[in-house]
């Protein structure tokens, strides 16, 4: 009697064991989950620059103090070592003139260069010059220097001029930063570009 109570109890005891997971469990373990690379994001990771535009293509950009939409469209740029009566100080003047648009029903201007932010110059090698280089801000431009803010359905042209070395002018980039502190570039070429090369250097004549 004693020995078949024992049996028994043998029995239930690897019942319990096999259902804990004791003893040799031969059944499949489950497969580590594949892994895969993380899907392309669309938004820019950190530090990415954005592409230049080419002279001549317009940006909508925000106006000062975040008020208006102006469309600002980059389209002539020369270089010269005369300006008027001025002459560069480090040796070539560059002049970019601009056709602003306003977009919305409000009108809209360019920031003010004191804040910080409007037009800068990037040269090849990564330096940013400002609106008050050398002798840029004795150089006047005629016709290109309205500077009111612009009113709905209106536009106007504007200019802004750096003094830069040769190597600094050749193949740098113009920034502008808007109202909401948003940069928009476009890559300048080398030479005189632009539907109003001639206009612009009758108003730079001595």
């Amino acid at each position: 009697m004693r020995v078949r109570i024992t049996a028994a109890t043998g029995v239930l005891l690897l019942a319990a064991l096999t259902a804990c997971g004791g003893g040799d469990d031969s059944s499949p373990k489950p497969e580590a989950a594949p892994t895969s690379e993380p899907a392309p994001s669309s938004e820019p990771s950190a530090g990415t620059v954005e592409e230049s535009a080419k002279l001549g293509s317009p940006a909508r950009t925000t106006g000062d103090g975040g008020t208006g939409v102006l469309e600002i469209t980059p389209d002539t740029v020369v270089f010269t070592k005369q300006g008027g009566s001025e002459t560069s100080a480090n040796g070539t003047f560059v002049v970019v003139t601009m056709k602003d648009k306003a977009m919305t029903a409000v009108a809209a201007d360019e920031p003010a260069p004191i804040t910080g932010q409007g037009w800068k110059w990037m040269a090849p090698d990564g330096e940013m010059i400002g609106w008050d280089s050398g002798n840029s801000t004795s150089v006047t431009v005629g016709q290109f220097e309205n500077a009111d803010p612009v009113q709905p359905g209106a536009w106007q042209w504007r200019s802004q001029v750096f003094d830069l070395t040769p190597e600094q002018a050749k193949g740098g980039t113009l920034i502008y930063i808007d109202g909401e502190e948003k940069a928009h570039r476009w890559q300048m070429p080398s030479e005189d570009s632009g539907p109003n090369v001639a206009a612009v250097k009758k108003e730079l004549q001595p």
